[in-house]
């Protein structure tokens, strides 16, 4: 668990996510969340990050990291494509930019 205010920590994961190409930002029911083409492919819920990806992705990152979990925003029920990664500080998300650029693709691709 991060030591850092949720705003300060917000604040960092914009100051990474924000520099992506087409990115934006927005609240929706209480998440913060990240947007591109205007879909969501990234959210802020407690001290993780949750990440839409491919359903084989985000199995797989499930069961071969110990930092990702289903993403269950509120308790609410998880979904095959939505992934949860925790760190304890915000600036180790740099280290998953790849993940961050591939849920990009995946939701500019969906329909």
């Amino acid at each position: 668990m991060s030591n850092v205010p949720a705003s300060a920590r917000e604040g960092q994961i914009d100051g990474l996510l924000l520099k992506l190409p087409g990115v934006t930002t927005r609240t929706i029911n209480g998440l913060h969340g990240y947007f591109v083409n205007d879909r969501m492919f990234a959210c802020i819920s407690g001290d993780g990050v949750g990440l839409r990806l491919p359903v084989a992705t985000a199995r797989e990152l499930q069961f071969s990291r110990d930092n990702v979990v289903a993403f269950q925003p509120k308790g609410l029920p998880s979904t095959k494509e939505w992934i949860q990664i925790n760190r304890a500080e915000a600036a180790e998300y740099a280290k998953d930019l790849e993940l961050f650029a591939a849920a990009i693709e995946f939701v500019k691709a969906a329909r």
